[in-house]
């Protein structure tokens, strides 16, 4: 809620308060706007509203599949945990224990 001060037609001061508009959802790592999701996504569930993929409704197609070769290199010994972003990090790492 936003605290609104107005002035009345008889000139006395009176505070209304307002539901701020939501915002469109924004992806975690690059803060690009998400496609696909309804833009006031705070007044219904996140399940009605994001898509059904792998970190869907958290990040944006080219992050998730940047993390998806960061995690398969990883596995695979050509990078080490410590070489990633520390913003990546926990997306890596959540990716490997799936």
């Amino acid at each position: 809620m936003r605290r609104l001060d107005r002035v009345t037609r008889n000139n006395k001061h009176v505070i209304h308060f307002e539901r701020r508009k939501g915002s469109a959802p924004h992806c975690a790592i690059c803060r690009s706007e998400l496609n696909g999701i309804s833009p006031r996504m705070k007044y219904r569930g996140r399940s009605t509203s994001s898509n059904a993929r792998l970190f869907g409704g958290v990040l944006c197609s080219g992050c998730t599949s940047k993390i998806i070769k960061l995690a398969s290199r990883i596995e695979h010994g050509e990078m080490k945990i410590n070489d990633i972003r520390m913003t990546e990090k926990g997306y890596v790492l959540q990716m490997i224990s799936h």
